[in-house]
């Protein structure tokens, strides 16, 4: 699957040159780390569909939808803006911006600095990179494109062998993916143990697989930031008291463990 996506997306290069964009609006920060004891960050996610789960609600509009997730207290939006297997586009970047205040997250297969360009012009204040799409020296390159552009960049590993190539392109924000995008086959345990194991100085969030509150309140309890919730959020025709019912989840009970 990730070797289709990324076909694709070397198919798209030339199109996305040949635009012209907006000029880019002002930045938002990013405010994903936690202290101890604060409650875990959401991140909630904008697609209209994806190769795992098809199809998902298209009650809402982009620009409702995103009022909806900060009203039920999302610290950040992800927007995917993948049209060919997400149903996406950067212009849902600009339509989510508009519509709330909170800081925009560009998930994208990201593998050209064009792309960074079109991020940045619709209104994201971050951007996904993903160590499995590109080499390291690719990474590297692409880290610090963004970061020229004054895109946040989160980094998006799988397996432990790709936690050093993250941090060695200079990853400040690290998440870690309990899917396999070649298989989509889910791997929790797996994924607690390389966010456990991610050194203290690196901002931890958990990728896909979120949909009960007890997920949640595990996470909260854990040294981890924030967690992406997707899925579960776009199978709701008004996702407000699902991602009420999570974030009333984020408050860990007592210490956090070790």
């Amino acid at each position: 699957m990730l070797d289709a996506i990324l076909d694709q997306k070397r198919q798209e290069l030339a199109g996305l040159r040949q635009q012209r964009l907006p000029a880019p609006p002002p930045l938002r920060p990013l405010a994903l780390r936690r202290n101890p004891g604060s409650p875990l960050r959401l991140i909630a996610e904008i697609k209209r569909r994806s190769p795992s789960a098809g199809a998902l609600s298209s009650a809402l509009g982009i620009a409702e939808r995103a009022r909806a997730y900060e009203r039920a207290g999302a610290s950040m939006i992800s927007v995917l803006c993948d049209q060919e297997y997400f149903g996406g586009a950067y212009e849902h970047l600009a339509l989510a911006r508009r519509a709330t205040s909170l800081p925009i997250l560009c998930k994208e297969f990201v593998i050209d600095e064009v792309q960074l360009d079109h991020a940045r012009a619709h209104g994201a204040d971050a951007v996904l990179l993903i160590a499995r799409c590109v080499s390291p020296q690719r990474l590297r390159e692409l880290v610090a494109a963004a970061r020229e552009r004054e895109l946040a960049v989160l980094l998006e590993v799988y397996l432990p062998e790709e936690v050093p190539v993250a941090l060695e392109a200079g990853a400040e924000i690290i998440g870690v993916n309990a899917r396999d995008l070649q298989t989509l086959v889910m791997d929790a345990p797996r994924t607690r143990a390389i966010l456990a194991a991610l050194p203290t100085d690196v901002v931890r969030v958990h990728l896909s697989g979120i949909q009960k509150e007890a997920q949640i309140s595990e996470l909260a309890r854990s040294r981890v930031d924030a967690a992406l919730i997707g899925e579960c959020l776009m199978r709701e025709d008004d996702p407000t008291d699902l991602l009420q019912r999570l974030v009333w989840a984020t408050a860990p009970a007592g210490a956090m463990l070790p």
